[in-house]
């Protein structure tokens, strides 16, 4: 609360300089339609579907953990000048606070165009001595990872750009088309890299891949849940370590934005190795991979760990 106070107050100070900046989405530069996105994932999606048109912000930083994005008031100022932001209710609690404030109808939640998954959170479950996070009733965030909802949100975002641009209306909607058409081809990329595996599990440092599970018949086994901050208890750790040998498992992945101590420790544990797979939450400055390239080198490293034929 003492936050959103401090937000307030200096946002008076900076919705009239805001707009000449950029910082955030201001409205209207070079004529071409502003869009804030709040993370990576959308942020591609954004560029590519609104193309010469559109400018994109981003509100997290490269390289940056978005789940613990705490937005500046000049960010704030940002979104409110926005002509469109872009984001995944759920996922960033201090975004999600900044779009329903001040920008509820210029804004898209992209996790209402697809069927959502419940939140695999019982990580929080197992803590001890501590108070467990209430997620009864929420959505799991993470749907960017299932290239297939990935496609059903750009003709989306494209229908929803075409609506607030409507002289490039054609332009939106043929971007949208494209990009569609190319995660489609990823989503079969994953189809037949997974179909014949001697295993299903996935074993992963944080609740983000259901989405891919759901979408390609695999089980995934969660160190910490939807937070990758959060700690799972030593009895859940112990519990982790026997399904691992129970499954036979022989890969526990780890992540590249957050820490790999507990999957490190879990895989010593259990005697099997460690592998990244990349949840794409965002990508380090000065990278040259994109939503594909790390999405086909997640495809890789699931056929590796999966022992995929």
């Amino acid at each position: 609360m003492q936050r959103s106070v401090l937000i307030s107050s200096a946002l008076s100070v900076l919705l009239l300089t805001t707009a000449a900046c950029g910082d955030g989405g201001s409205s209207g530069a070079d004529g071409k339609t502003e869009i804030t996105a709040s993370f990576y994932p959308v942020a591609w999606l954004a560029e590519r579907v609104g193309g010469p048109n559109a400018e994109v912000s981003v509100l997290t930083k490269p390289g940056a953990e978005p789940h613990d994005l705490e937005l500046s008031p000049r960010q704030v100022a940002g979104i409110t000048e926005t002509d469109l932001a872009v984001y995944v209710k759920g996922l960033q609690p201090a975004v999600d606070e900044a779009v329903a404030q001040h920008a509820g109808d210029r804004s898209l939640d992209v996790s209402t165009l697809v069927e959502p998954l419940p939140a695999d959170d019982h990580a929080h479950e197992e803590h001890e001595g501590e108070e467990a996070h209430e997620h009864e009733g929420e959505h799991d965030p993470h749907l960017w990872l299932d290239p297939s909802r990935m496609a059903t949100v750009a003709t989306g975002l494209g229908e929803r750009l075409a609506e607030a641009d409507p002289d490039h209306a054609a332009d939106y909607r043929a971007n949208a088309q494209q990009v569609a058409g190319e995660l489609k081809t990823l989503d079969g990329e994953f189809e037949k890299g997974l179909a014949r595996c001697e295993r299903k599990t996935i074993v992963t440092s944080h609740a983000a891949f259901s989405y891919l599970a759901d979408r390609y018949g695999l089980e995934q086994v969660s160190i910490a849940g939807i937070d990758p901050d959060s700690e799972p208890s030593p009895r859940r750790m112990a519990e982790l370590s026997d399904e691992v040998e129970k499954l036979g498992v022989t890969t526990v992945f780890t992540e590249t934005l957050a820490s790999p101590r507990l999957a490190r420790t879990l895989a010593d544990g259990a005697g099997v190795k460690t592998a990244v797979l990349d949840p794409l939450e965002g990508v380090k400055e000065g990278s040259g991979d994109d939503y594909l390239s790390v999405q086909r080198r997640n495809l890789e490293a699931l056929r590796t760990a999966l022992s995929c034929s």
